[in-house]
């Protein structure tokens, strides 16, 4: 239980700091557009820059591929169309629990508009209970909590795959003339955890998601994923380059001790992104495309991931898709004006993305369920003795 009196006594002094905190934050957003608007007038030079001295910089530096002071309106999006989502929530292994085991939970979204067809909105469940599924990450030092996350990342994609080719081949056999379709994913394409995973690991996490996006490419159906509030600062680190004091940017001489030290180029930490266009941008319009230069994506093949920023009327979203739909226009405006269009519907989020999850999601009476289902199962097959720990029993009702 949480004492609200000692809780309020620790939090003294906060609302000192969260002021203090907003002014340095002003001062920052200050410098970073003046530091922007110099940028500019030498983008091509700085992009030079990064090229030339890659292996030598620290820190992961997105590249703009088109003019920074970049500012697009997004076109309506057409009356006719479909949209596909899916995300994932589970059930974590508990050895306090009746049998130790877990529960992946794909929520899957298929809206339809314009076409007098009706949504689909359902989940569909997976336990994992073999030894081969709850110990192999144990071999690399993984906890099975962990690697529960990234099969869960895995299914997330290849679900998502599925549901777009199956909604594709439907929408060509009962509509006229060709329908747009949007696949979308909660959060970033870019998977940071694979950077940690020894080589084995990542090899049975990566394919199965590049082959999804491989079906989608193939089939011409544009993927999106999508970041509310995003804390990325890639496009904002390009700055540090305009920043930098040295004539260039050379992090291995002239800064070595990043860790340890700060380095005169991050005058701007901890300002994010959204920070260089929350006033620059108008609502529903986009900010440049960037290419994002994370070592992971040298993996992803065609499938290296661009991102924009657009202001969807209540916050500025990070937008990021792969290169096959950064590099067609048409595409790429396309799956904007679709996002742009749930994201009005969705009040605020797309509504595809919502409903994805509010399918997946897994409750307490959910979980309560899950394993009174688990334990009827165990003694039927005859099992005795099911049950859970004392400590659990102990957790669940105080005795106090």
């Amino acid at each position: 239980m949480l004492d609200l009196t000692k809780l309020a006594k620790a939090m003294q002094g906060i609302s000192q700091h969260l002021t203090l905190e907003a002014a340095a934050s002003r001062q920052r957003v200050e410098l970073a557009q003046e530091l922007f608007a110099d940028a500019c007038t030498r983008q091509a030079e700085l992009v030079e820059k990064q090229q030339q001295w890659r292996d030598r910089i620290l820190f992961s530096i997105a590249t703009p591929v088109e003019p920074l002071d970049t500012a697009v309106d997004i076109p309506i999006p057409p009356a006719v169309h479909t949209v596909i989502a899916t995300d994932g929530s589970q059930i974590a292994p508990n050895q306090h629990e009746i049998a130790y085991c877990y529960l992946l939970n794909i929520g899957r979204v298929v809206l339809h508009y314009g076409q007098n067809r009706q949504p689909l909105l359902d989940s569909l469940p997976e336990v994992f209970y073999l030894p081969e599924d709850l110990y192999v990450s144990r071999q690399w030092g993984i906890r099975t909590e962990e690697w529960m996350g990234y099969c869960r990342t895995a299914s997330e994609a290849t679900v998502l795959a599925e549901l777009a080719i199956v909604g594709a081949r439907g929408v060509e056999r009962g509509a006229r003339g060709e329908v747009p379709l949007l696949a979308m994913v909660d959060g970033s394409l870019i998977y940071w955890f694979l950077e940690q995973l020894p080589l084995e690991a990542r090899d049975r996490i990566l394919p199965p998601i590049l082959d999804a996006w491989d079906q989608l490419k193939d089939a011409g159906i544009p993927m999106m994923g999508y970041l509310s509030a995003s804390r990325s600062g890639e496009a904002i680190n390009f700055l540090r380059l305009q920043a930098c004091p040295h004539e260039n940017p050379d992090c291995v001489t002239y800064c070595p001790n990043l860790v340890v030290e700060k380095a005169p180029c991050q005058m701007l930490d901890p300002l994010r992104d959204i920070a260089l266009w929350t006033s620059s941008l108008k609502p529903g319009q986009r900010s440049t495309l960037w290419r994002s230069s994370h070592r992971i994506l040298d993996l992803y093949g065609c499938h290296t991931v661009y991102f924009c920023y657009v202001h969807v009327g209540t916050e500025i979203a990070r937008i990021e898709v792969p290169a096959w739909v950064a590099e067609n226009q048409a595409l790429l405006d396309q799956s904007l004006s679709l996002m742009l269009a749930q994201v009005q519907k969705g009040y605020g989020y797309p509504v595809a993305l919502a409903e994805a999850h509010n399918q997946a999601v897994v409750r307490g009476g959910d979980r309560a369920r899950f394993f009174t289902l688990l334990e009827q199962q165990m003694i039927k097959a005859g099992l005795r003795n099911v049950g859970i720990s004392y400590k659990e029993a102990r957790k669940r009702g105080s005795i106090a």
